[in-house]
């Protein structure tokens, strides 16, 4: 059954779960500026990588505040609340859950707090070892159900060290994706796993220093571009600015699907425009899926950039079919069955002028388990399309990611089991074409070996011991 939790919810429909990125971070050091301000917009541009819950940590140089509730960033907080965050530096952080269930005890930042001073953490991404770094905690020190709570745990065990070098000392032993903003009373710090698997990006402040998982975030709160965090580098801001060290050989493997789908059209990724790598990506699915039609529309927004590639290349005129409702989905009200069974048609709506007698190319960016495809077809046979040909601008999605991304498992992905026509034929659509993983790699301009491309063939950049992860791997020990 489904439930009125009251959360905006981008879903079109709730049973066909869209991939879900683990979170967005956000750190800021600029003294003289009102850094929880600061973090709140940052993390408002990073809204789209977690709506579960939103988190704030700050210090004024003595202590460390932590506010955090479930729900979207500006339902979580406002001008008074931001009032009472005040300091010099702050960390930030939006999650979906991918380790530990959606509680407001696993909202983020993670605080621990000893008698040495504090230690506030925020984590992109999701550790496959975190069953074996629970087991070096001290006997009784946390009932840590996330993997971030672990990790600070572990680095806040020992405060005879400075932190930046317990660190170093760690990080090498953490297996897994990993994008960090961290924090003690004075000191941000920010790192990325070896493999450099969810992105993290450095900006200048006219008075300080900020680092987020997006440029995008940068340009929200005015912030110069500096440069990626290089993967398997520690940075340390403060009043001295910032010092980097190498904590282990970087192996990058860059998430392919940040491309696709994760990261937002108008953040850039290895020097290129996101927005411009979708568009380039619908341009070759129209050259390895060509068919003869009337009319190219996206499935919004999600398809759009690839939608506007594939019409520059085919020919076809573009133009926009499928009206999106972007208000609903945060309702109390429970619905009835036979509102459920209107399914998808409470977000989208066909334009039946539009459609009416076309010859149709349906562009999406991804098919998890197909119910929204299946419906979107449906609805526009209904509108009366004379022909409804889907095209795909990612690979079939056929394994989990333990990296970060909360994909289904395998037997419940479409792709895990089915072949492309059994996909066409249970979608209901005259045609299916997805984009090649050659295809799509090319169009990124980024080498094959600096890719993780694992959901669509496969191949783990990190072995994955998969009888020890998993969402609930530390709930089940409790």
């Amino acid at each position: 059954m489904l439930k009125g939790d009251g959360q905006l919810s981008h879903d079109l429909d709730p049973r066909d779960q869209p991939p879900k990125d683990a979170c967005g971070v956000f750190g800021v050091w600029a003294p003289g500026e009102e850094v929880s301000k600061l973090t709140y917009y940052g993390l408002y541009a990073l809204q789209h990588r977690g709506q579960e819950s939103a988190g704030i940590a700050v210090s004024e140089g003595s202590r460390i505040l932590v506010y955090k509730d479930m729900g979207l960033v500006a339902q979580v907080f406002d001008e008074s609340i931001l009032g009472t965050l005040r300091g010099h530096l702050a960390i930030g952080h939006c999650r979906y859950s991918t380790t530990g269930s959606s509680v407001w005890e696993n909202a983020q930042p993670t605080l621990s707090s000893t008698e040495e001073g504090g230690l506030a953490l925020a984590h992109n991404g999701n550790l496959i070892n975190t069953a074996e770094l629970s087991r070096r905690l001290a006997p009784g020190s946390t009932r840590a159900t996330t993997d971030t709570e672990v990790l600070t745990s572990l680095l806040a065990q020992d405060r005879s060290q400075p932190i930046e070098d317990a660190a170093a000392e760690l990080l090498p032993q953490v297996k897994g994706a990993y994008s960090l903003v961290f924090m003690d009373e004075k000191t941000l710090y920010a790192a990325r796993d070896p493999q450099g698997i969810r992105p993290l990006v450095l900006g200048r402040l006219e008075r300080g220093w900020v680092v987020a998982s997006e440029t995008a975030a940068l340009d929200i709160v005015g912030a110069v571009f500096v440069r990626e965090i290089e993967p398997g580098e520690l940075l340390t801001i403060d009043e001295r600015g910032v010092r980097s060290r190498k904590f282990a050989v970087a192996d990058p493997k860059g998430c392919l699907f940040e491309y696709v789908y994760l990261a937002r059209p108008d953040t850039t990724i290895a020097g290129r425009g996101v927005q411009t790598t979708r568009v380039e990506v619908g341009r070759v699915l129209a050259r390895e899926h060509p068919v003869e039609a009337d009319l190219v529309i996206p499935t919004p927004e999600s398809g759009t950039p690839a939608a506007v590639g594939y019409a520059e290349e085919s020919g076809i005129p573009y133009g926009q079919g499928l009206v999106k409702n972007s208000y609903v989905g945060r309702t109390f009200i429970q619905p009835s069955q036979t509102i459920r069974q209107l399914g998808i048609r409470l977000k989208l709506n066909p334009l039946k002028e539009v459609v009416a007698g076309k010859r149709l190319v349906v562009v999406d960016d991804s098919i998890v388990r197909g119910n929204t495809q299946r419906a979107i077809v449906k609805m526009l046979r209904e509108a009366g399309a004379r022909e409804v040909h889907v095209r795909i601008s990612s690979p079939p999605v056929s394994w989990p990611c333990f990296y970060g991304i909360d994909f289904a498992t395998r037997a419940e992905l479409i792709a895990g089991s089915l072949s492309v026509e059994e996909i066409r034929a249970s979608l209901g659509a005259d045609s299916l074409g997805y984009i090649s993983i050659e295809g799509l790699t090319a169009a990124t301009t980024i080498p094959a070996e600096r890719l993780c491309r694992a959901c669509f063939d496969g191949t783990y950049p990190i072995a994955v011991d998969q009888d020890n992860v998993g969402k609930y791997v530390l709930e089940a020990k409790l």
